[in-house]
């Protein structure tokens, strides 16, 4: 199958006044449609950047990043939805409102695209809650809001940066449950950034482990649970503990700890 998006022998370095820091050291990975790849690695050892190249915020320093096969400029950013840590919802907007700016801002908002969004809003349960505004919902519904906010432009490719971060350890497993269903069930391809080892078990298919900064693919797993099941129910199989030890005895080989 071909690759939807080719990282190939990417490095990077950000340059300020007080020297060059070297983050990206020749990195290479593929993502085919229908993945959910996960990326993890020490703090601060560029992951974030990756995904700011995805998105072409950034441009890489030596090597290319291919979109289908083209480079990845070429593609706009409308093809890529990005979902951040906080939700940045407007508070002057109500839900529905919030979700339509996407195509708001892309000139989009038509009766087709308009439906989509109320589609998406009914089917995950905002749609009684489509006329309040952020401070009036739950952080677990806001994020499924933000969600869609990123779905409306039906993106090719989703990239979430730590969007779980700043729920507590409860609604972080339900919105990521929630959000890890929703992707899988809108058929989307996407890659996931975290800290979190269980939650990148958990969600992805596959999993990238980067070294320490300027990182490198340490290693790459592909991850494989029984058809159907949910991410909450994936941490309760047995194979679950074994990648997790595997991903954390790589990271920790690496950190040079027993």
């Amino acid at each position: 199958m071909e690759a939807l998006l080719r990282f190939q022998d990417v490095s990077f370095s950000y340059h300020t006044l007080d020297g060059e820091t070297d983050v990206l050291s020749h990195i290479s990975f593929e993502v085919k449609e229908g993945d959910f790849l996960a990326i993890v690695g020490p703090s601060g050892c560029g992951k974030s950047t990756i995904l700011s190249l995805i998105a072409g915020l950034l441009k890489p320093e030596e090597g290319s990043i291919f979109f289908h096969e083209q480079l990845a400029a070429a593609h706009g950013t409308t093809a890529i939805g990005y979902m951040l840590q906080k939700d940045h919802l407007f508070e002057w907007r109500n839900i529905r409102k919030n979700a339509m700016l996407g195509l708001e801002i892309q000139r989009k908002k038509t009766k087709e695209h308009m439906d989509y969004v109320d589609t998406l809003l009914e089917k995950y349960g905002l749609e009684e809650f489509k006329t309040m505004r952020p401070s009036q919902l739950s952080g677990g519904m806001r994020q499924r809001a933000a969600l869609i906010r990123t779905l409306a432009l039906q993106p090719r490719l989703l990239l979430l940066d730590e969007p779980f971060s700043a729920l507590d350890y409860q609604t972080r497993l339900e919105v990521g449950n929630d959000i890890g269903m929703i992707i899988r069930e809108e058929e989307k391809t996407a890659i996931l950034v975290t800290h979190d080892l269980s939650e990148a078990i958990s969600l992805g298919n596959r999993i990238i482990v980067l070294s320490d900064r300027p990182c490198t693919v340490k290693d790459e797993l592909q991850v494989v649970f029984p058809d159907g099941l949910s991410p909450l129910e994936k941490r309760n199989e047995p194979v679950f503990q074994e990648y997790f030890q595997s991903i954390w005895k790589e990271m920790r080989h690496h950190d040079g700890a027993a």
